[in-house]
């Protein structure tokens, strides 16, 4: 939170109120609203004066010369650090929660996907989940399937829970038992070896011993190598892109595609969710403080999630700096606490 900066008690009830009906309406706030509306028990020529007192000092800003005044990322940033209250999430909120997330049992992926889609619903904005790292998966078992004549989906699946797909072209049609076959001694060979213990001499070994389906196993193998390569890598799971496209700020198709364009660049994401994740605690990143000219429209709330007290993955929600922050605020926490136990419970027994 830092230090607080110097605001006497009206400025602040005055920037909460302006903030708060900006929030609501997606309209700039005259003075004459404010006086109505919030009962500070000062007339609008004071009100105004103290918004023009806050403008100057960054705190406030006016779009159009005749319209009223909204909040700045300054007057955000006061507004989050130290006016905010935050808005307690319902218990018809909690037990969605909770049920969506134990319905999916032991699937990792499945859980993090239902996560990404819960917190967009309930927050109304865009949601995303940065997966756990797979550091300590164990290779259970590889199906390989039939797609075309020469085409294979090759699944892996590695406990606690990930499955990772892949499409691969062979240089001969393979019958439905002679890829069983195939998996079959592959998962004799690899079932229950954790990642760390398949190193690329043991798959060398392996391709040599099923020599006679050489194109097959090559891609086979190759998906598994990739696998491991990137297991240190965490997967972004998103939803509720869409939610921002009812926003006002995002009518202009210019804005909202540079702000979806953005969502696609899954190294810049990966970054503010990472960076969340080491900090700990909620962290409010609002405008250009995210680094990104993309997000100069934008606010994310963001939070890590645990095992044990050991930081997994991050998780968050994007919308308008016009955000609804005390409500946001408490979802995120209550998500990342909720997703932390379910992955505890699946993880740890």
């Amino acid at each position: 939170m830092g230090f607080q900066p110097v605001m006497d008690a009206r400025k602040k009830r005055i920037l909460e109120a302006v903030t708060d009906d900006y929030i609501s309406t997606a309209e700039p706030v005259g003075s004459r609203t404010i006086a109505r509306r919030y009962n500070l028990g000062v007339s609008p020529a004071t009100i105004r004066n103290e918004m023009a007192d806050l403008e100057e000092s960054g705190y406030l800003e006016q779009p159009h010369t005749s319209a009223g005044r909204i909040p700045s990322e300054k007057g955000y940033r006061f507004y989050v650090d130290f006016i905010m209250k935050r808005k307690p999430v319902s218990e018809e909120e909690r037990a969605r929660i909770r049920r969506a997330l134990a319905e999916r049992r032991r699937e990792i992926d499945l859980i993090v996907e239902e996560t990404a889609r819960i917190l967009a619903y309930l927050s109304r904005y865009a949601a995303f989940v940065l997966s756990p790292i797979s550091r300590a998966g164990v290779f259970r078992r590889i199906e390989l399937m039939p797609v075309d004549g020469q085409t294979v989906l090759v699944v892996l699946i590695i406990d606690p829970g990930f499955v990772r797909t892949h499409l691969i072209a062979t240089s001969r049609t393979l019958t439905r038992e002679q890829l069983a076959n195939i998996a079959e001694f592959l998962n004799l060979r690899l079932a229950g070896l954790s990642l760390s213990h398949i190193g690329s001499s043991l798959l060398r070994e392996i391709k040599e011993e099923l020599d006679d389906y050489n194109t097959l196993v090559d891609a086979a193998i190759e998906a598994i190598a990739r696998f491991l390569e990137n297991r240190h890598e965490e997967q972004i799971y998103s939803d509720g892109q869409v939610n921002l496209l009812e926003q006002p700020e995002f009518q202009d198709i210019l804005k909202a595609r540079s702000v979806l364009e953005f969502f696609a660049e899954d190294d810049a994401l990966r970054s503010l969710l990472s960076g969340a994740a080491e900090v700990g605690g909620v962290t409010v990143t609002i405008g250009r403080e995210a680094g990104h000219p993309s997000m100069g429209m934008c606010s994310m709330v963001s939070a890590p999630y645990e095992v044990r007290g050991v930081r997994m993955g991050a998780l968050g929600v994007v919308g308008p700096t016009r955000m609804h922050y005390s409500r946001v605020v408490a979802l995120v926490e209550l998500v990342a606490e909720n997703l932390g136990d379910v992955l505890t419970r699946i993880l740890v027994t």
